[in-house]
């Protein structure tokens, strides 16, 4: 049956994925437990955080059983040395990750040995002697405002299902328009869509469930009336807003997917991705003038120098239409 298959489909969302095993004795296992417990409702961490975490903290324990040669218990997790450290991030770096992914994956293991330590159940000082890899500084790949544009009125073309158009052509103006996270938005539920009629904001939960209030202009608000009056789904307001063909909440896969024909089909750049929209909502922002405090609490920083990448993004515009159109600035 199609709704069986494992994978997303054009249009809808596919399964979980299963939890991770973890190669280490009962005790641990109870350990890692509680911890992804305490993640979820005293960190308040999202399903997709806790997952991750999960998955960085499994691959320690794969790699731990094969070093010392069986499942670890507590008293092993004791006793580890730096060099214990050193190899693990060392088997990370030839699986293929990057340095960013092995710094998270680190940054993950010494959240999970200070909540044993908290626990009393492990005192490991040897984690605190490992340097976690030095992350290169990215800067946003934000489109053109001619590619954003582009990007958002083409998205319905397509798909050969009218109300479809009309979701993905609103999913894509809520991103652009209100510098959603793709998660943020596939998250939203129909009570919290926003309506010409019913004002100009909405409330959006970002990460670490913190809330935020973005403003909604109406072209965004028009769309997603637009979308909601031809869905074929009769959502009530706790049912997700964005839906599949199947009327269960849209997989980001799905999105990804249709970002991906925009970009062959518009010729696009390889940087164009949902997440991209969100880029360059902040960064038209900023080249229209708007202050740094004010991006931040629309995007949902939490510090003040992530939403400072885009400054140099905003820079590095201003340097190529100077060297563009500068007379002196030209090569004779």
């Amino acid at each position: 049956m199609a709704d069986q298959h494992p994978l997303p489909d054009a249009h809808g969302q596919g399964p979980e994925s299963p939890a991770a095993a973890y190669v280490a004795e009962p005790a641990v296992v109870s350990a890692i437990e509680d911890w992804r417990g305490w993640l979820a409702h005293e960190r308040r961490a999202s399903r997709h955080t806790v997952d991750a975490y999960g998955r960085d903290v499994a691959a320690f324990f794969r790699f731990l059983a094969g070093h010392l040669g069986f499942p670890p218990g507590l008293r092993d997790l004791d006793g580890l040395t730096p060099a214990d450290f050193r190899g693990y991030l060392a088997s990370r770096a030839g699986a293929g990750l990057g340095r960013t992914s092995v710094a998270r994956a680190m940054s993950t293991l010494r959240g999970f040995f200070r909540f044993l330590d908290r626990a009393g159940l492990v005192h490991n000082a040897a984690i605190g002697a490992i340097r976690t890899p030095r992350v290169p500084q990215s800067i946003p790949k934000a489109l053109t405002v001619v590619d954003a544009r582009m990007a958002v009125e083409a998205v319905g073309d397509l798909s050969d299902e009218p109300w479809v158009a009309r979701r993905d052509t609103a999913l894509l103006l809520l991103l652009y328009g209100c510098g959603l996270r793709i998660g943020e938005a596939l998250a939203l539920n129909r009570g919290q869509a926003p309506a010409a009629k019913a004002g100009d904001t909405m409330v959006v939960t970002g990460k670490g469930n913190k809330q935020r209030m973005v403003p909604v202009l109406p072209v965004v608000a028009r769309a997603m009336d637009d979308y909601l009056a031809a869905c074929p789904y009769p959502l009530g307001g706790d049912d997700p807003l964005f839906v599949g063909v199947r009327g269960k909440r849209l997989n980001p896969g799905v999105v990804q997917r249709q970002v991906r024909r925009l970009r062959a089909l518009l010729g696009l750049p390889e940087t164009a991705t949902p997440h991209a929209l969100r880029h360059s909502f902040a960064t038209h922002l900023l080249s229209g003038g708007g202050d740094l405090r004010t991006i931040q609490e629309l995007l949902g920083h939490a510090s003040l120098s992530t939403t400072q990448r885009y400054t140099a993004v905003d820079a590095g515009h201003l340097t190529a239409v100077y060297r563009k159109a500068h007379p002196r600035a030209r090569r004779r």
